[in-house]
């Protein structure tokens, strides 16, 4: 039986086929269709959330279809950073909107580079300069149970530069520099980075982490 995951990934994979084709045609048969295939992709995650009223989730869906290029439905994109100090520790804030730690992370923002924008939310969120050192990884967030809409989490190690701590007033509850021995909780996702992030910080030779190629891709590699 197809875990929660699998049913979202589908749902959203069948809701992105046919926003772009709404967005590019105007082909009436073609636009009954599609709207067809989005009711059935808001069905099925409904079933994978145990969630009533996929009308709700077609609505939303149908509010963000675009013209041409515009219109063609791609991942957002999430840029993380991982900070470390002279003393081997991680730089981690907890979240205001759900009390979690992380390391710094926020979306792309047009005009910058990735690299841009790691530096840029490090500093915004925590007051500390930094450099980007290297891309370490590049996941999909919903393969990975970190999202439940289409996302790419790339991720940088950086090198402290200056600065000080000061949380942003509206991001941070808390933040600081900790050693991998005495990481906050509750810490999000702990298992699936902070031994390849410590890694970086320690200047170990690490490879880019990235999904592997499921062949076929709609199948999951333990299935």
């Amino acid at each position: 039986m197809a875990d929660e995951q699998s049913l979202i990934r589908w749902s959203e994979a069948l809701a992105a086929i046919a926003r772009t084709g709404l967005g590019f045609t105007d082909n009436l048969y073609e636009q009954e269709r599609f709207e067809e295939v989005l009711h059935i992709a808001a069905d099925i995650r409904a079933q994978a959330l145990d969630a009533p009223q996929p009308e709700t989730q077609v609505q939303e869906w149908m509010g963000s279809i675009g013209k041409g290029v515009p219109g063609y439905v791609t991942p957002k994109i999430a840029i993380g950073a991982i900070v470390g100090n002279d003393d081997g520790e991680v730089l981690l804030i907890q979240r205001s909107d759900s009390g979690v730690w992380l390391f710094p992370t926020g979306w792309a923002d047009p005009g910058y580079a990735a690299a841009e924008v790691a530096e840029k939310e490090v500093l915004e969120e925590t007051g500390i300069e930094c450099e980007v050192v290297r891309l370490i990884s590049v996941l999909d967030g919903v393969q990975h149970g970190m999202s439940r809409f289409p996302m790419y989490s790339l991720v940088f190690h950086c090198r402290m530069t200056g600065g000080a701590l000061k949380g942003h007033p509206l991001e941070c509850n808390d933040l600081g520099f900790f050693p991998e021995e005495a990481l906050p909780e509750p810490l999000a996702g702990v298992e699936r980075w902070a031994d390849h992030a410590f890694r970086a910080i320690r200047g170990e030779d690490i490879e880019v982490r990235f999904d592997r190629p499921r062949r076929p891709a709609w199948r999951d590699n333990d299935r």
